[in-house]
């Protein structure tokens, strides 16, 4: 009777441990830090049975833990935000190549990592663009109608932005830098400096908000920032967004500056087969959708289109075409000319 028992539990226990071993799982490094995303997660969890194990940090904090891990870390997927930092994790060593049909359709070749015969290593899955903001009182749009005339002598006093090694501005200066020239953009970036109406602080929310109180005349900002400040009901944001007027920078040129939220397949996956059914995911119109109508960013996949009534009144812009991945591996340069010029 006691040996019976022993070989019942046993079955039990082994039909559990096959149960649990079934279970598809996905860990999730992510420094995409949208509330709005939860719904995004859970739509894949329903839609493929794969249970989602995130973590969630900045995005030096994401690549920090990476490293440290090493070839024991349990990540399938990065998710980071900004070419600069894509391109950095590439550096890093902390993705593997992906060979995937569907991200290759759907994915525009200058918005994912350079190529190579086993695949690219990130892909973008949303976009943003740079966009400048005035105050509507005491500056005219065709005075900042371009990122090289925010460092023009006839907006001294004028600027503000956020600091300038932020990332955000490291890919914006980086495209400037593909756009421009090194002697050009190092120019560039001394007149904006000359020009600022204070020393950079804060983040893109809050250099609008300081056009709007007139401490500054223009400021540069990723539109999703604006997007979400057009959108809110708020009273204080619609009387703000009633003072501040938006420039689609550079039209008549190369276009506005567009970077991308993006990511890949961890280097020591141990779901890989999970991982690259996530990233295909996200390349889905659904998800496309998600990132438009949660974050207001606009969808990689130019067949998607948005009903965001911010991105719709913001109306459509000529963006620039370069690699994106080229803007990330300009960084270093970047970082070199702030320090010259004395970005802050």
């Amino acid at each position: 009777m006691f040996s019976r028992q022993l070989v019942v539990g046993a079955l039990l226990a082994g039909t559990a441990l096959s149960s649990v071993a079934q279970e598809k799982v996905l860990n999730l490094y992510s420094a995409r830090h949208y509330q709005t995303d939860e719904a995004l997660y859970a739509d894949f969890t329903k839609t493929t049975g794969i249970k989602i194990n995130r973590i969630d940090g900045d995005d030096a904090g994401i690549i920090a833990r990476l490293k440290s891990e090493g070839a024991s870390s349990p990540a399938d997927v990065i998710l980071l935000v900004d070419a600069a930092r894509l391109w950095k994790a590439q550096s890093d060593g902390l993705f593997q190549p992906v060979k995937s049909k569907v991200l290759d359709e759907r994915i525009p070749a200058n918005l994912h990592s350079k190529e190579g015969s086993d695949g690219a290593q990130w892909f973008g899955f949303s976009t943003r663009a740079r966009v400048i903001v005035y105050n509507k009182a005491s500056v005219k749009p065709e005075d900042v109608d371009t990122y090289e005339s925010l460092a023009d002598p006839k907006n001294k006093g004028k600027l503000c932005t956020r600091s300038g090694s932020h990332p955000y501005n490291v890919s914006l200066f980086g495209s400037l830098l593909e756009h421009n020239g090194a002697a050009k953009t190092e120019e560039i970036l001394k007149g904006m400096v000359a020009n600022q109406a204070r020393q950079p602080v804060g983040g893109d929310t809050d250099q609008i908000k300081a056009v709007g109180s007139g401490e500054c005349g223009v400021a540069i900002s990723n539109s999703y920032y604006v997007a979400r400040l057009l959108r809110s009901t708020k009273p204080e944001d619609v009387a703000l967004m009633e003072k501040v007027g938006i420039v689609w920078p550079n039209q008549k040129s190369y276009g506005a500056h567009v970077n991308i939220a993006g990511g890949g397949v961890a280097k020591h996956a141990p779901h890989k087969a999970e991982a690259v059914q996530f990233l295909e995911y996200l390349a889905s119109d659904n998800a496309q959708r998600y990132f438009a109508e949660g974050n207001n960013e606009w969808p990689a996949v130019k067949s998607v289109k948005t009903d965001n009534p911010a991105l719709l009144k913001m109306g459509s812009f000529k963006a620039e075409v370069i690699n994106i991945g080229a803007v990330g591996a300009n960084q270093q340069k970047v970082l070199q000319m702030l320090d010259r010029v004395g970005y802050k």
